[in-house]
């Protein structure tokens, strides 16, 4: 008699876009005083549902509520899927404590991806990132350094903090320095010990070595931040249509049914929540939040 395991693809289906699939938290990493990168797993050897980079899902505390998290692993890396949680409401605070073992529900994954499978060859990449904004990349970046290895076009990463103790993914910034990427990480407040640029990430960009004719960029972080980065990247010379943000507004059923996240013209579960900077998200910054 043949056994079928049942896959997380069958599974979804059955339960619908609306309901949570059951997750198992199975890794638990403190990054920084207030962000944990969680590690899930469906049970019963059930493989997660597949993803791009930059998309997001939907995460239950379950007796607290639901908050949209984007995946900071990357498409066919081994192991389970993982989910950096900043901790600044009641469900995320409920998810940055949750033990190893606890159960949580995972919805998704939902949304536009970054669209690094879509680049030309010979295409650099500028990754700029703030603050949490650097956990939807993170996956991206890895896989642009293999493209980068495959001579296809170089990475530019810059990142910017609060402060050096406030720098996620520390090791993963190193490997991409030896892997041969351009990394440069700056601090808004600098500390002892701190030997690195302090300012805003925007004044790094000037200076950046890429390419602007032949460059995409992708941005990710505050609001503001990423604003004033796209203008900066347009005014190197990038084209604003190669520039990337990613747009994350009070996203509530991730299926474009609520409208919380109405901005302009778009439902930013929906159409986003990365789209181009030039005639998009250069207009769609103006409109306040809701």
């Amino acid at each position: 008699m043949t056994t079928r395991t049942e896959s997380s693809s069958d599974t979804a289906a059955l339960l619908g876009p609306l309901t949570p699939e059951l997750y198992r938290i199975v890794g638990r990493r403190v990054e920084t005083g207030d962000v944990v990168t969680l590690s899930l797993e469906p049970p019963g050897g059930r493989t997660s549902s597949a993803f791009s980079h930059g998309q997001f899902n939907m995460i239950t505390a379950f007796g607290v509520g639901e908050v949209a998290i984007s995946i900071s692993s990357a498409p066919g890396a081994p192991g389970p899927i993982e989910h950096s949680v900043r901790d600044v409401g009641a469900v995320t605070h409920a998810l940055c404590v949750a033990p190893i073992g606890a159960t949580v529900g995972v919805r998704g994954p939902f949304g536009t991806n970054w669209g690094i499978d879509d680049l030309e060859d010979g295409a650099d990449v500028v990754v700029v990132a703030g603050g949490i904004g650097l956990a939807p990349l993170r996956g991206a970046v890895r896989d642009l350094i293999d493209r980068m290895r495959a001579g296809r076009g170089e990475v530019f990463v810059v990142v910017g903090a609060r402060s050096p103790e406030q720098i996620l993914f520390a090791e993963d910034i190193e490997e991409w320095r030896r892997s041969g990427a351009h990394v440069i990480v700056t601090v808004d407040v600098g500390a002892p010990g701190w030997e690195g640029p302090v300012g805003v990430v925007t004044s790094l960009l000037a200076g950046a070595p890429f390419d602007p004719v032949r460059s995409v960029a992708l941005t990710c972080g505050p609001e503001i931040m990423m604003r004033f980065a796209a203008r900066a990247l347009a005014d190197r010379g990038v084209d604003p249509l190669r520039i990337r943000v990613s747009l994350e507004r009070n996203m509530q059923c991730a299926i474009g049914l609520c409208g919380h996240c109405q901005l302009g013209p778009l439902l930013v579960c929906r159409d986003g929540p990365i789209v181009p900077f030039g005639g998009m998200a250069d207009r769609l910054f103006m409109e306040r939040q809701r």
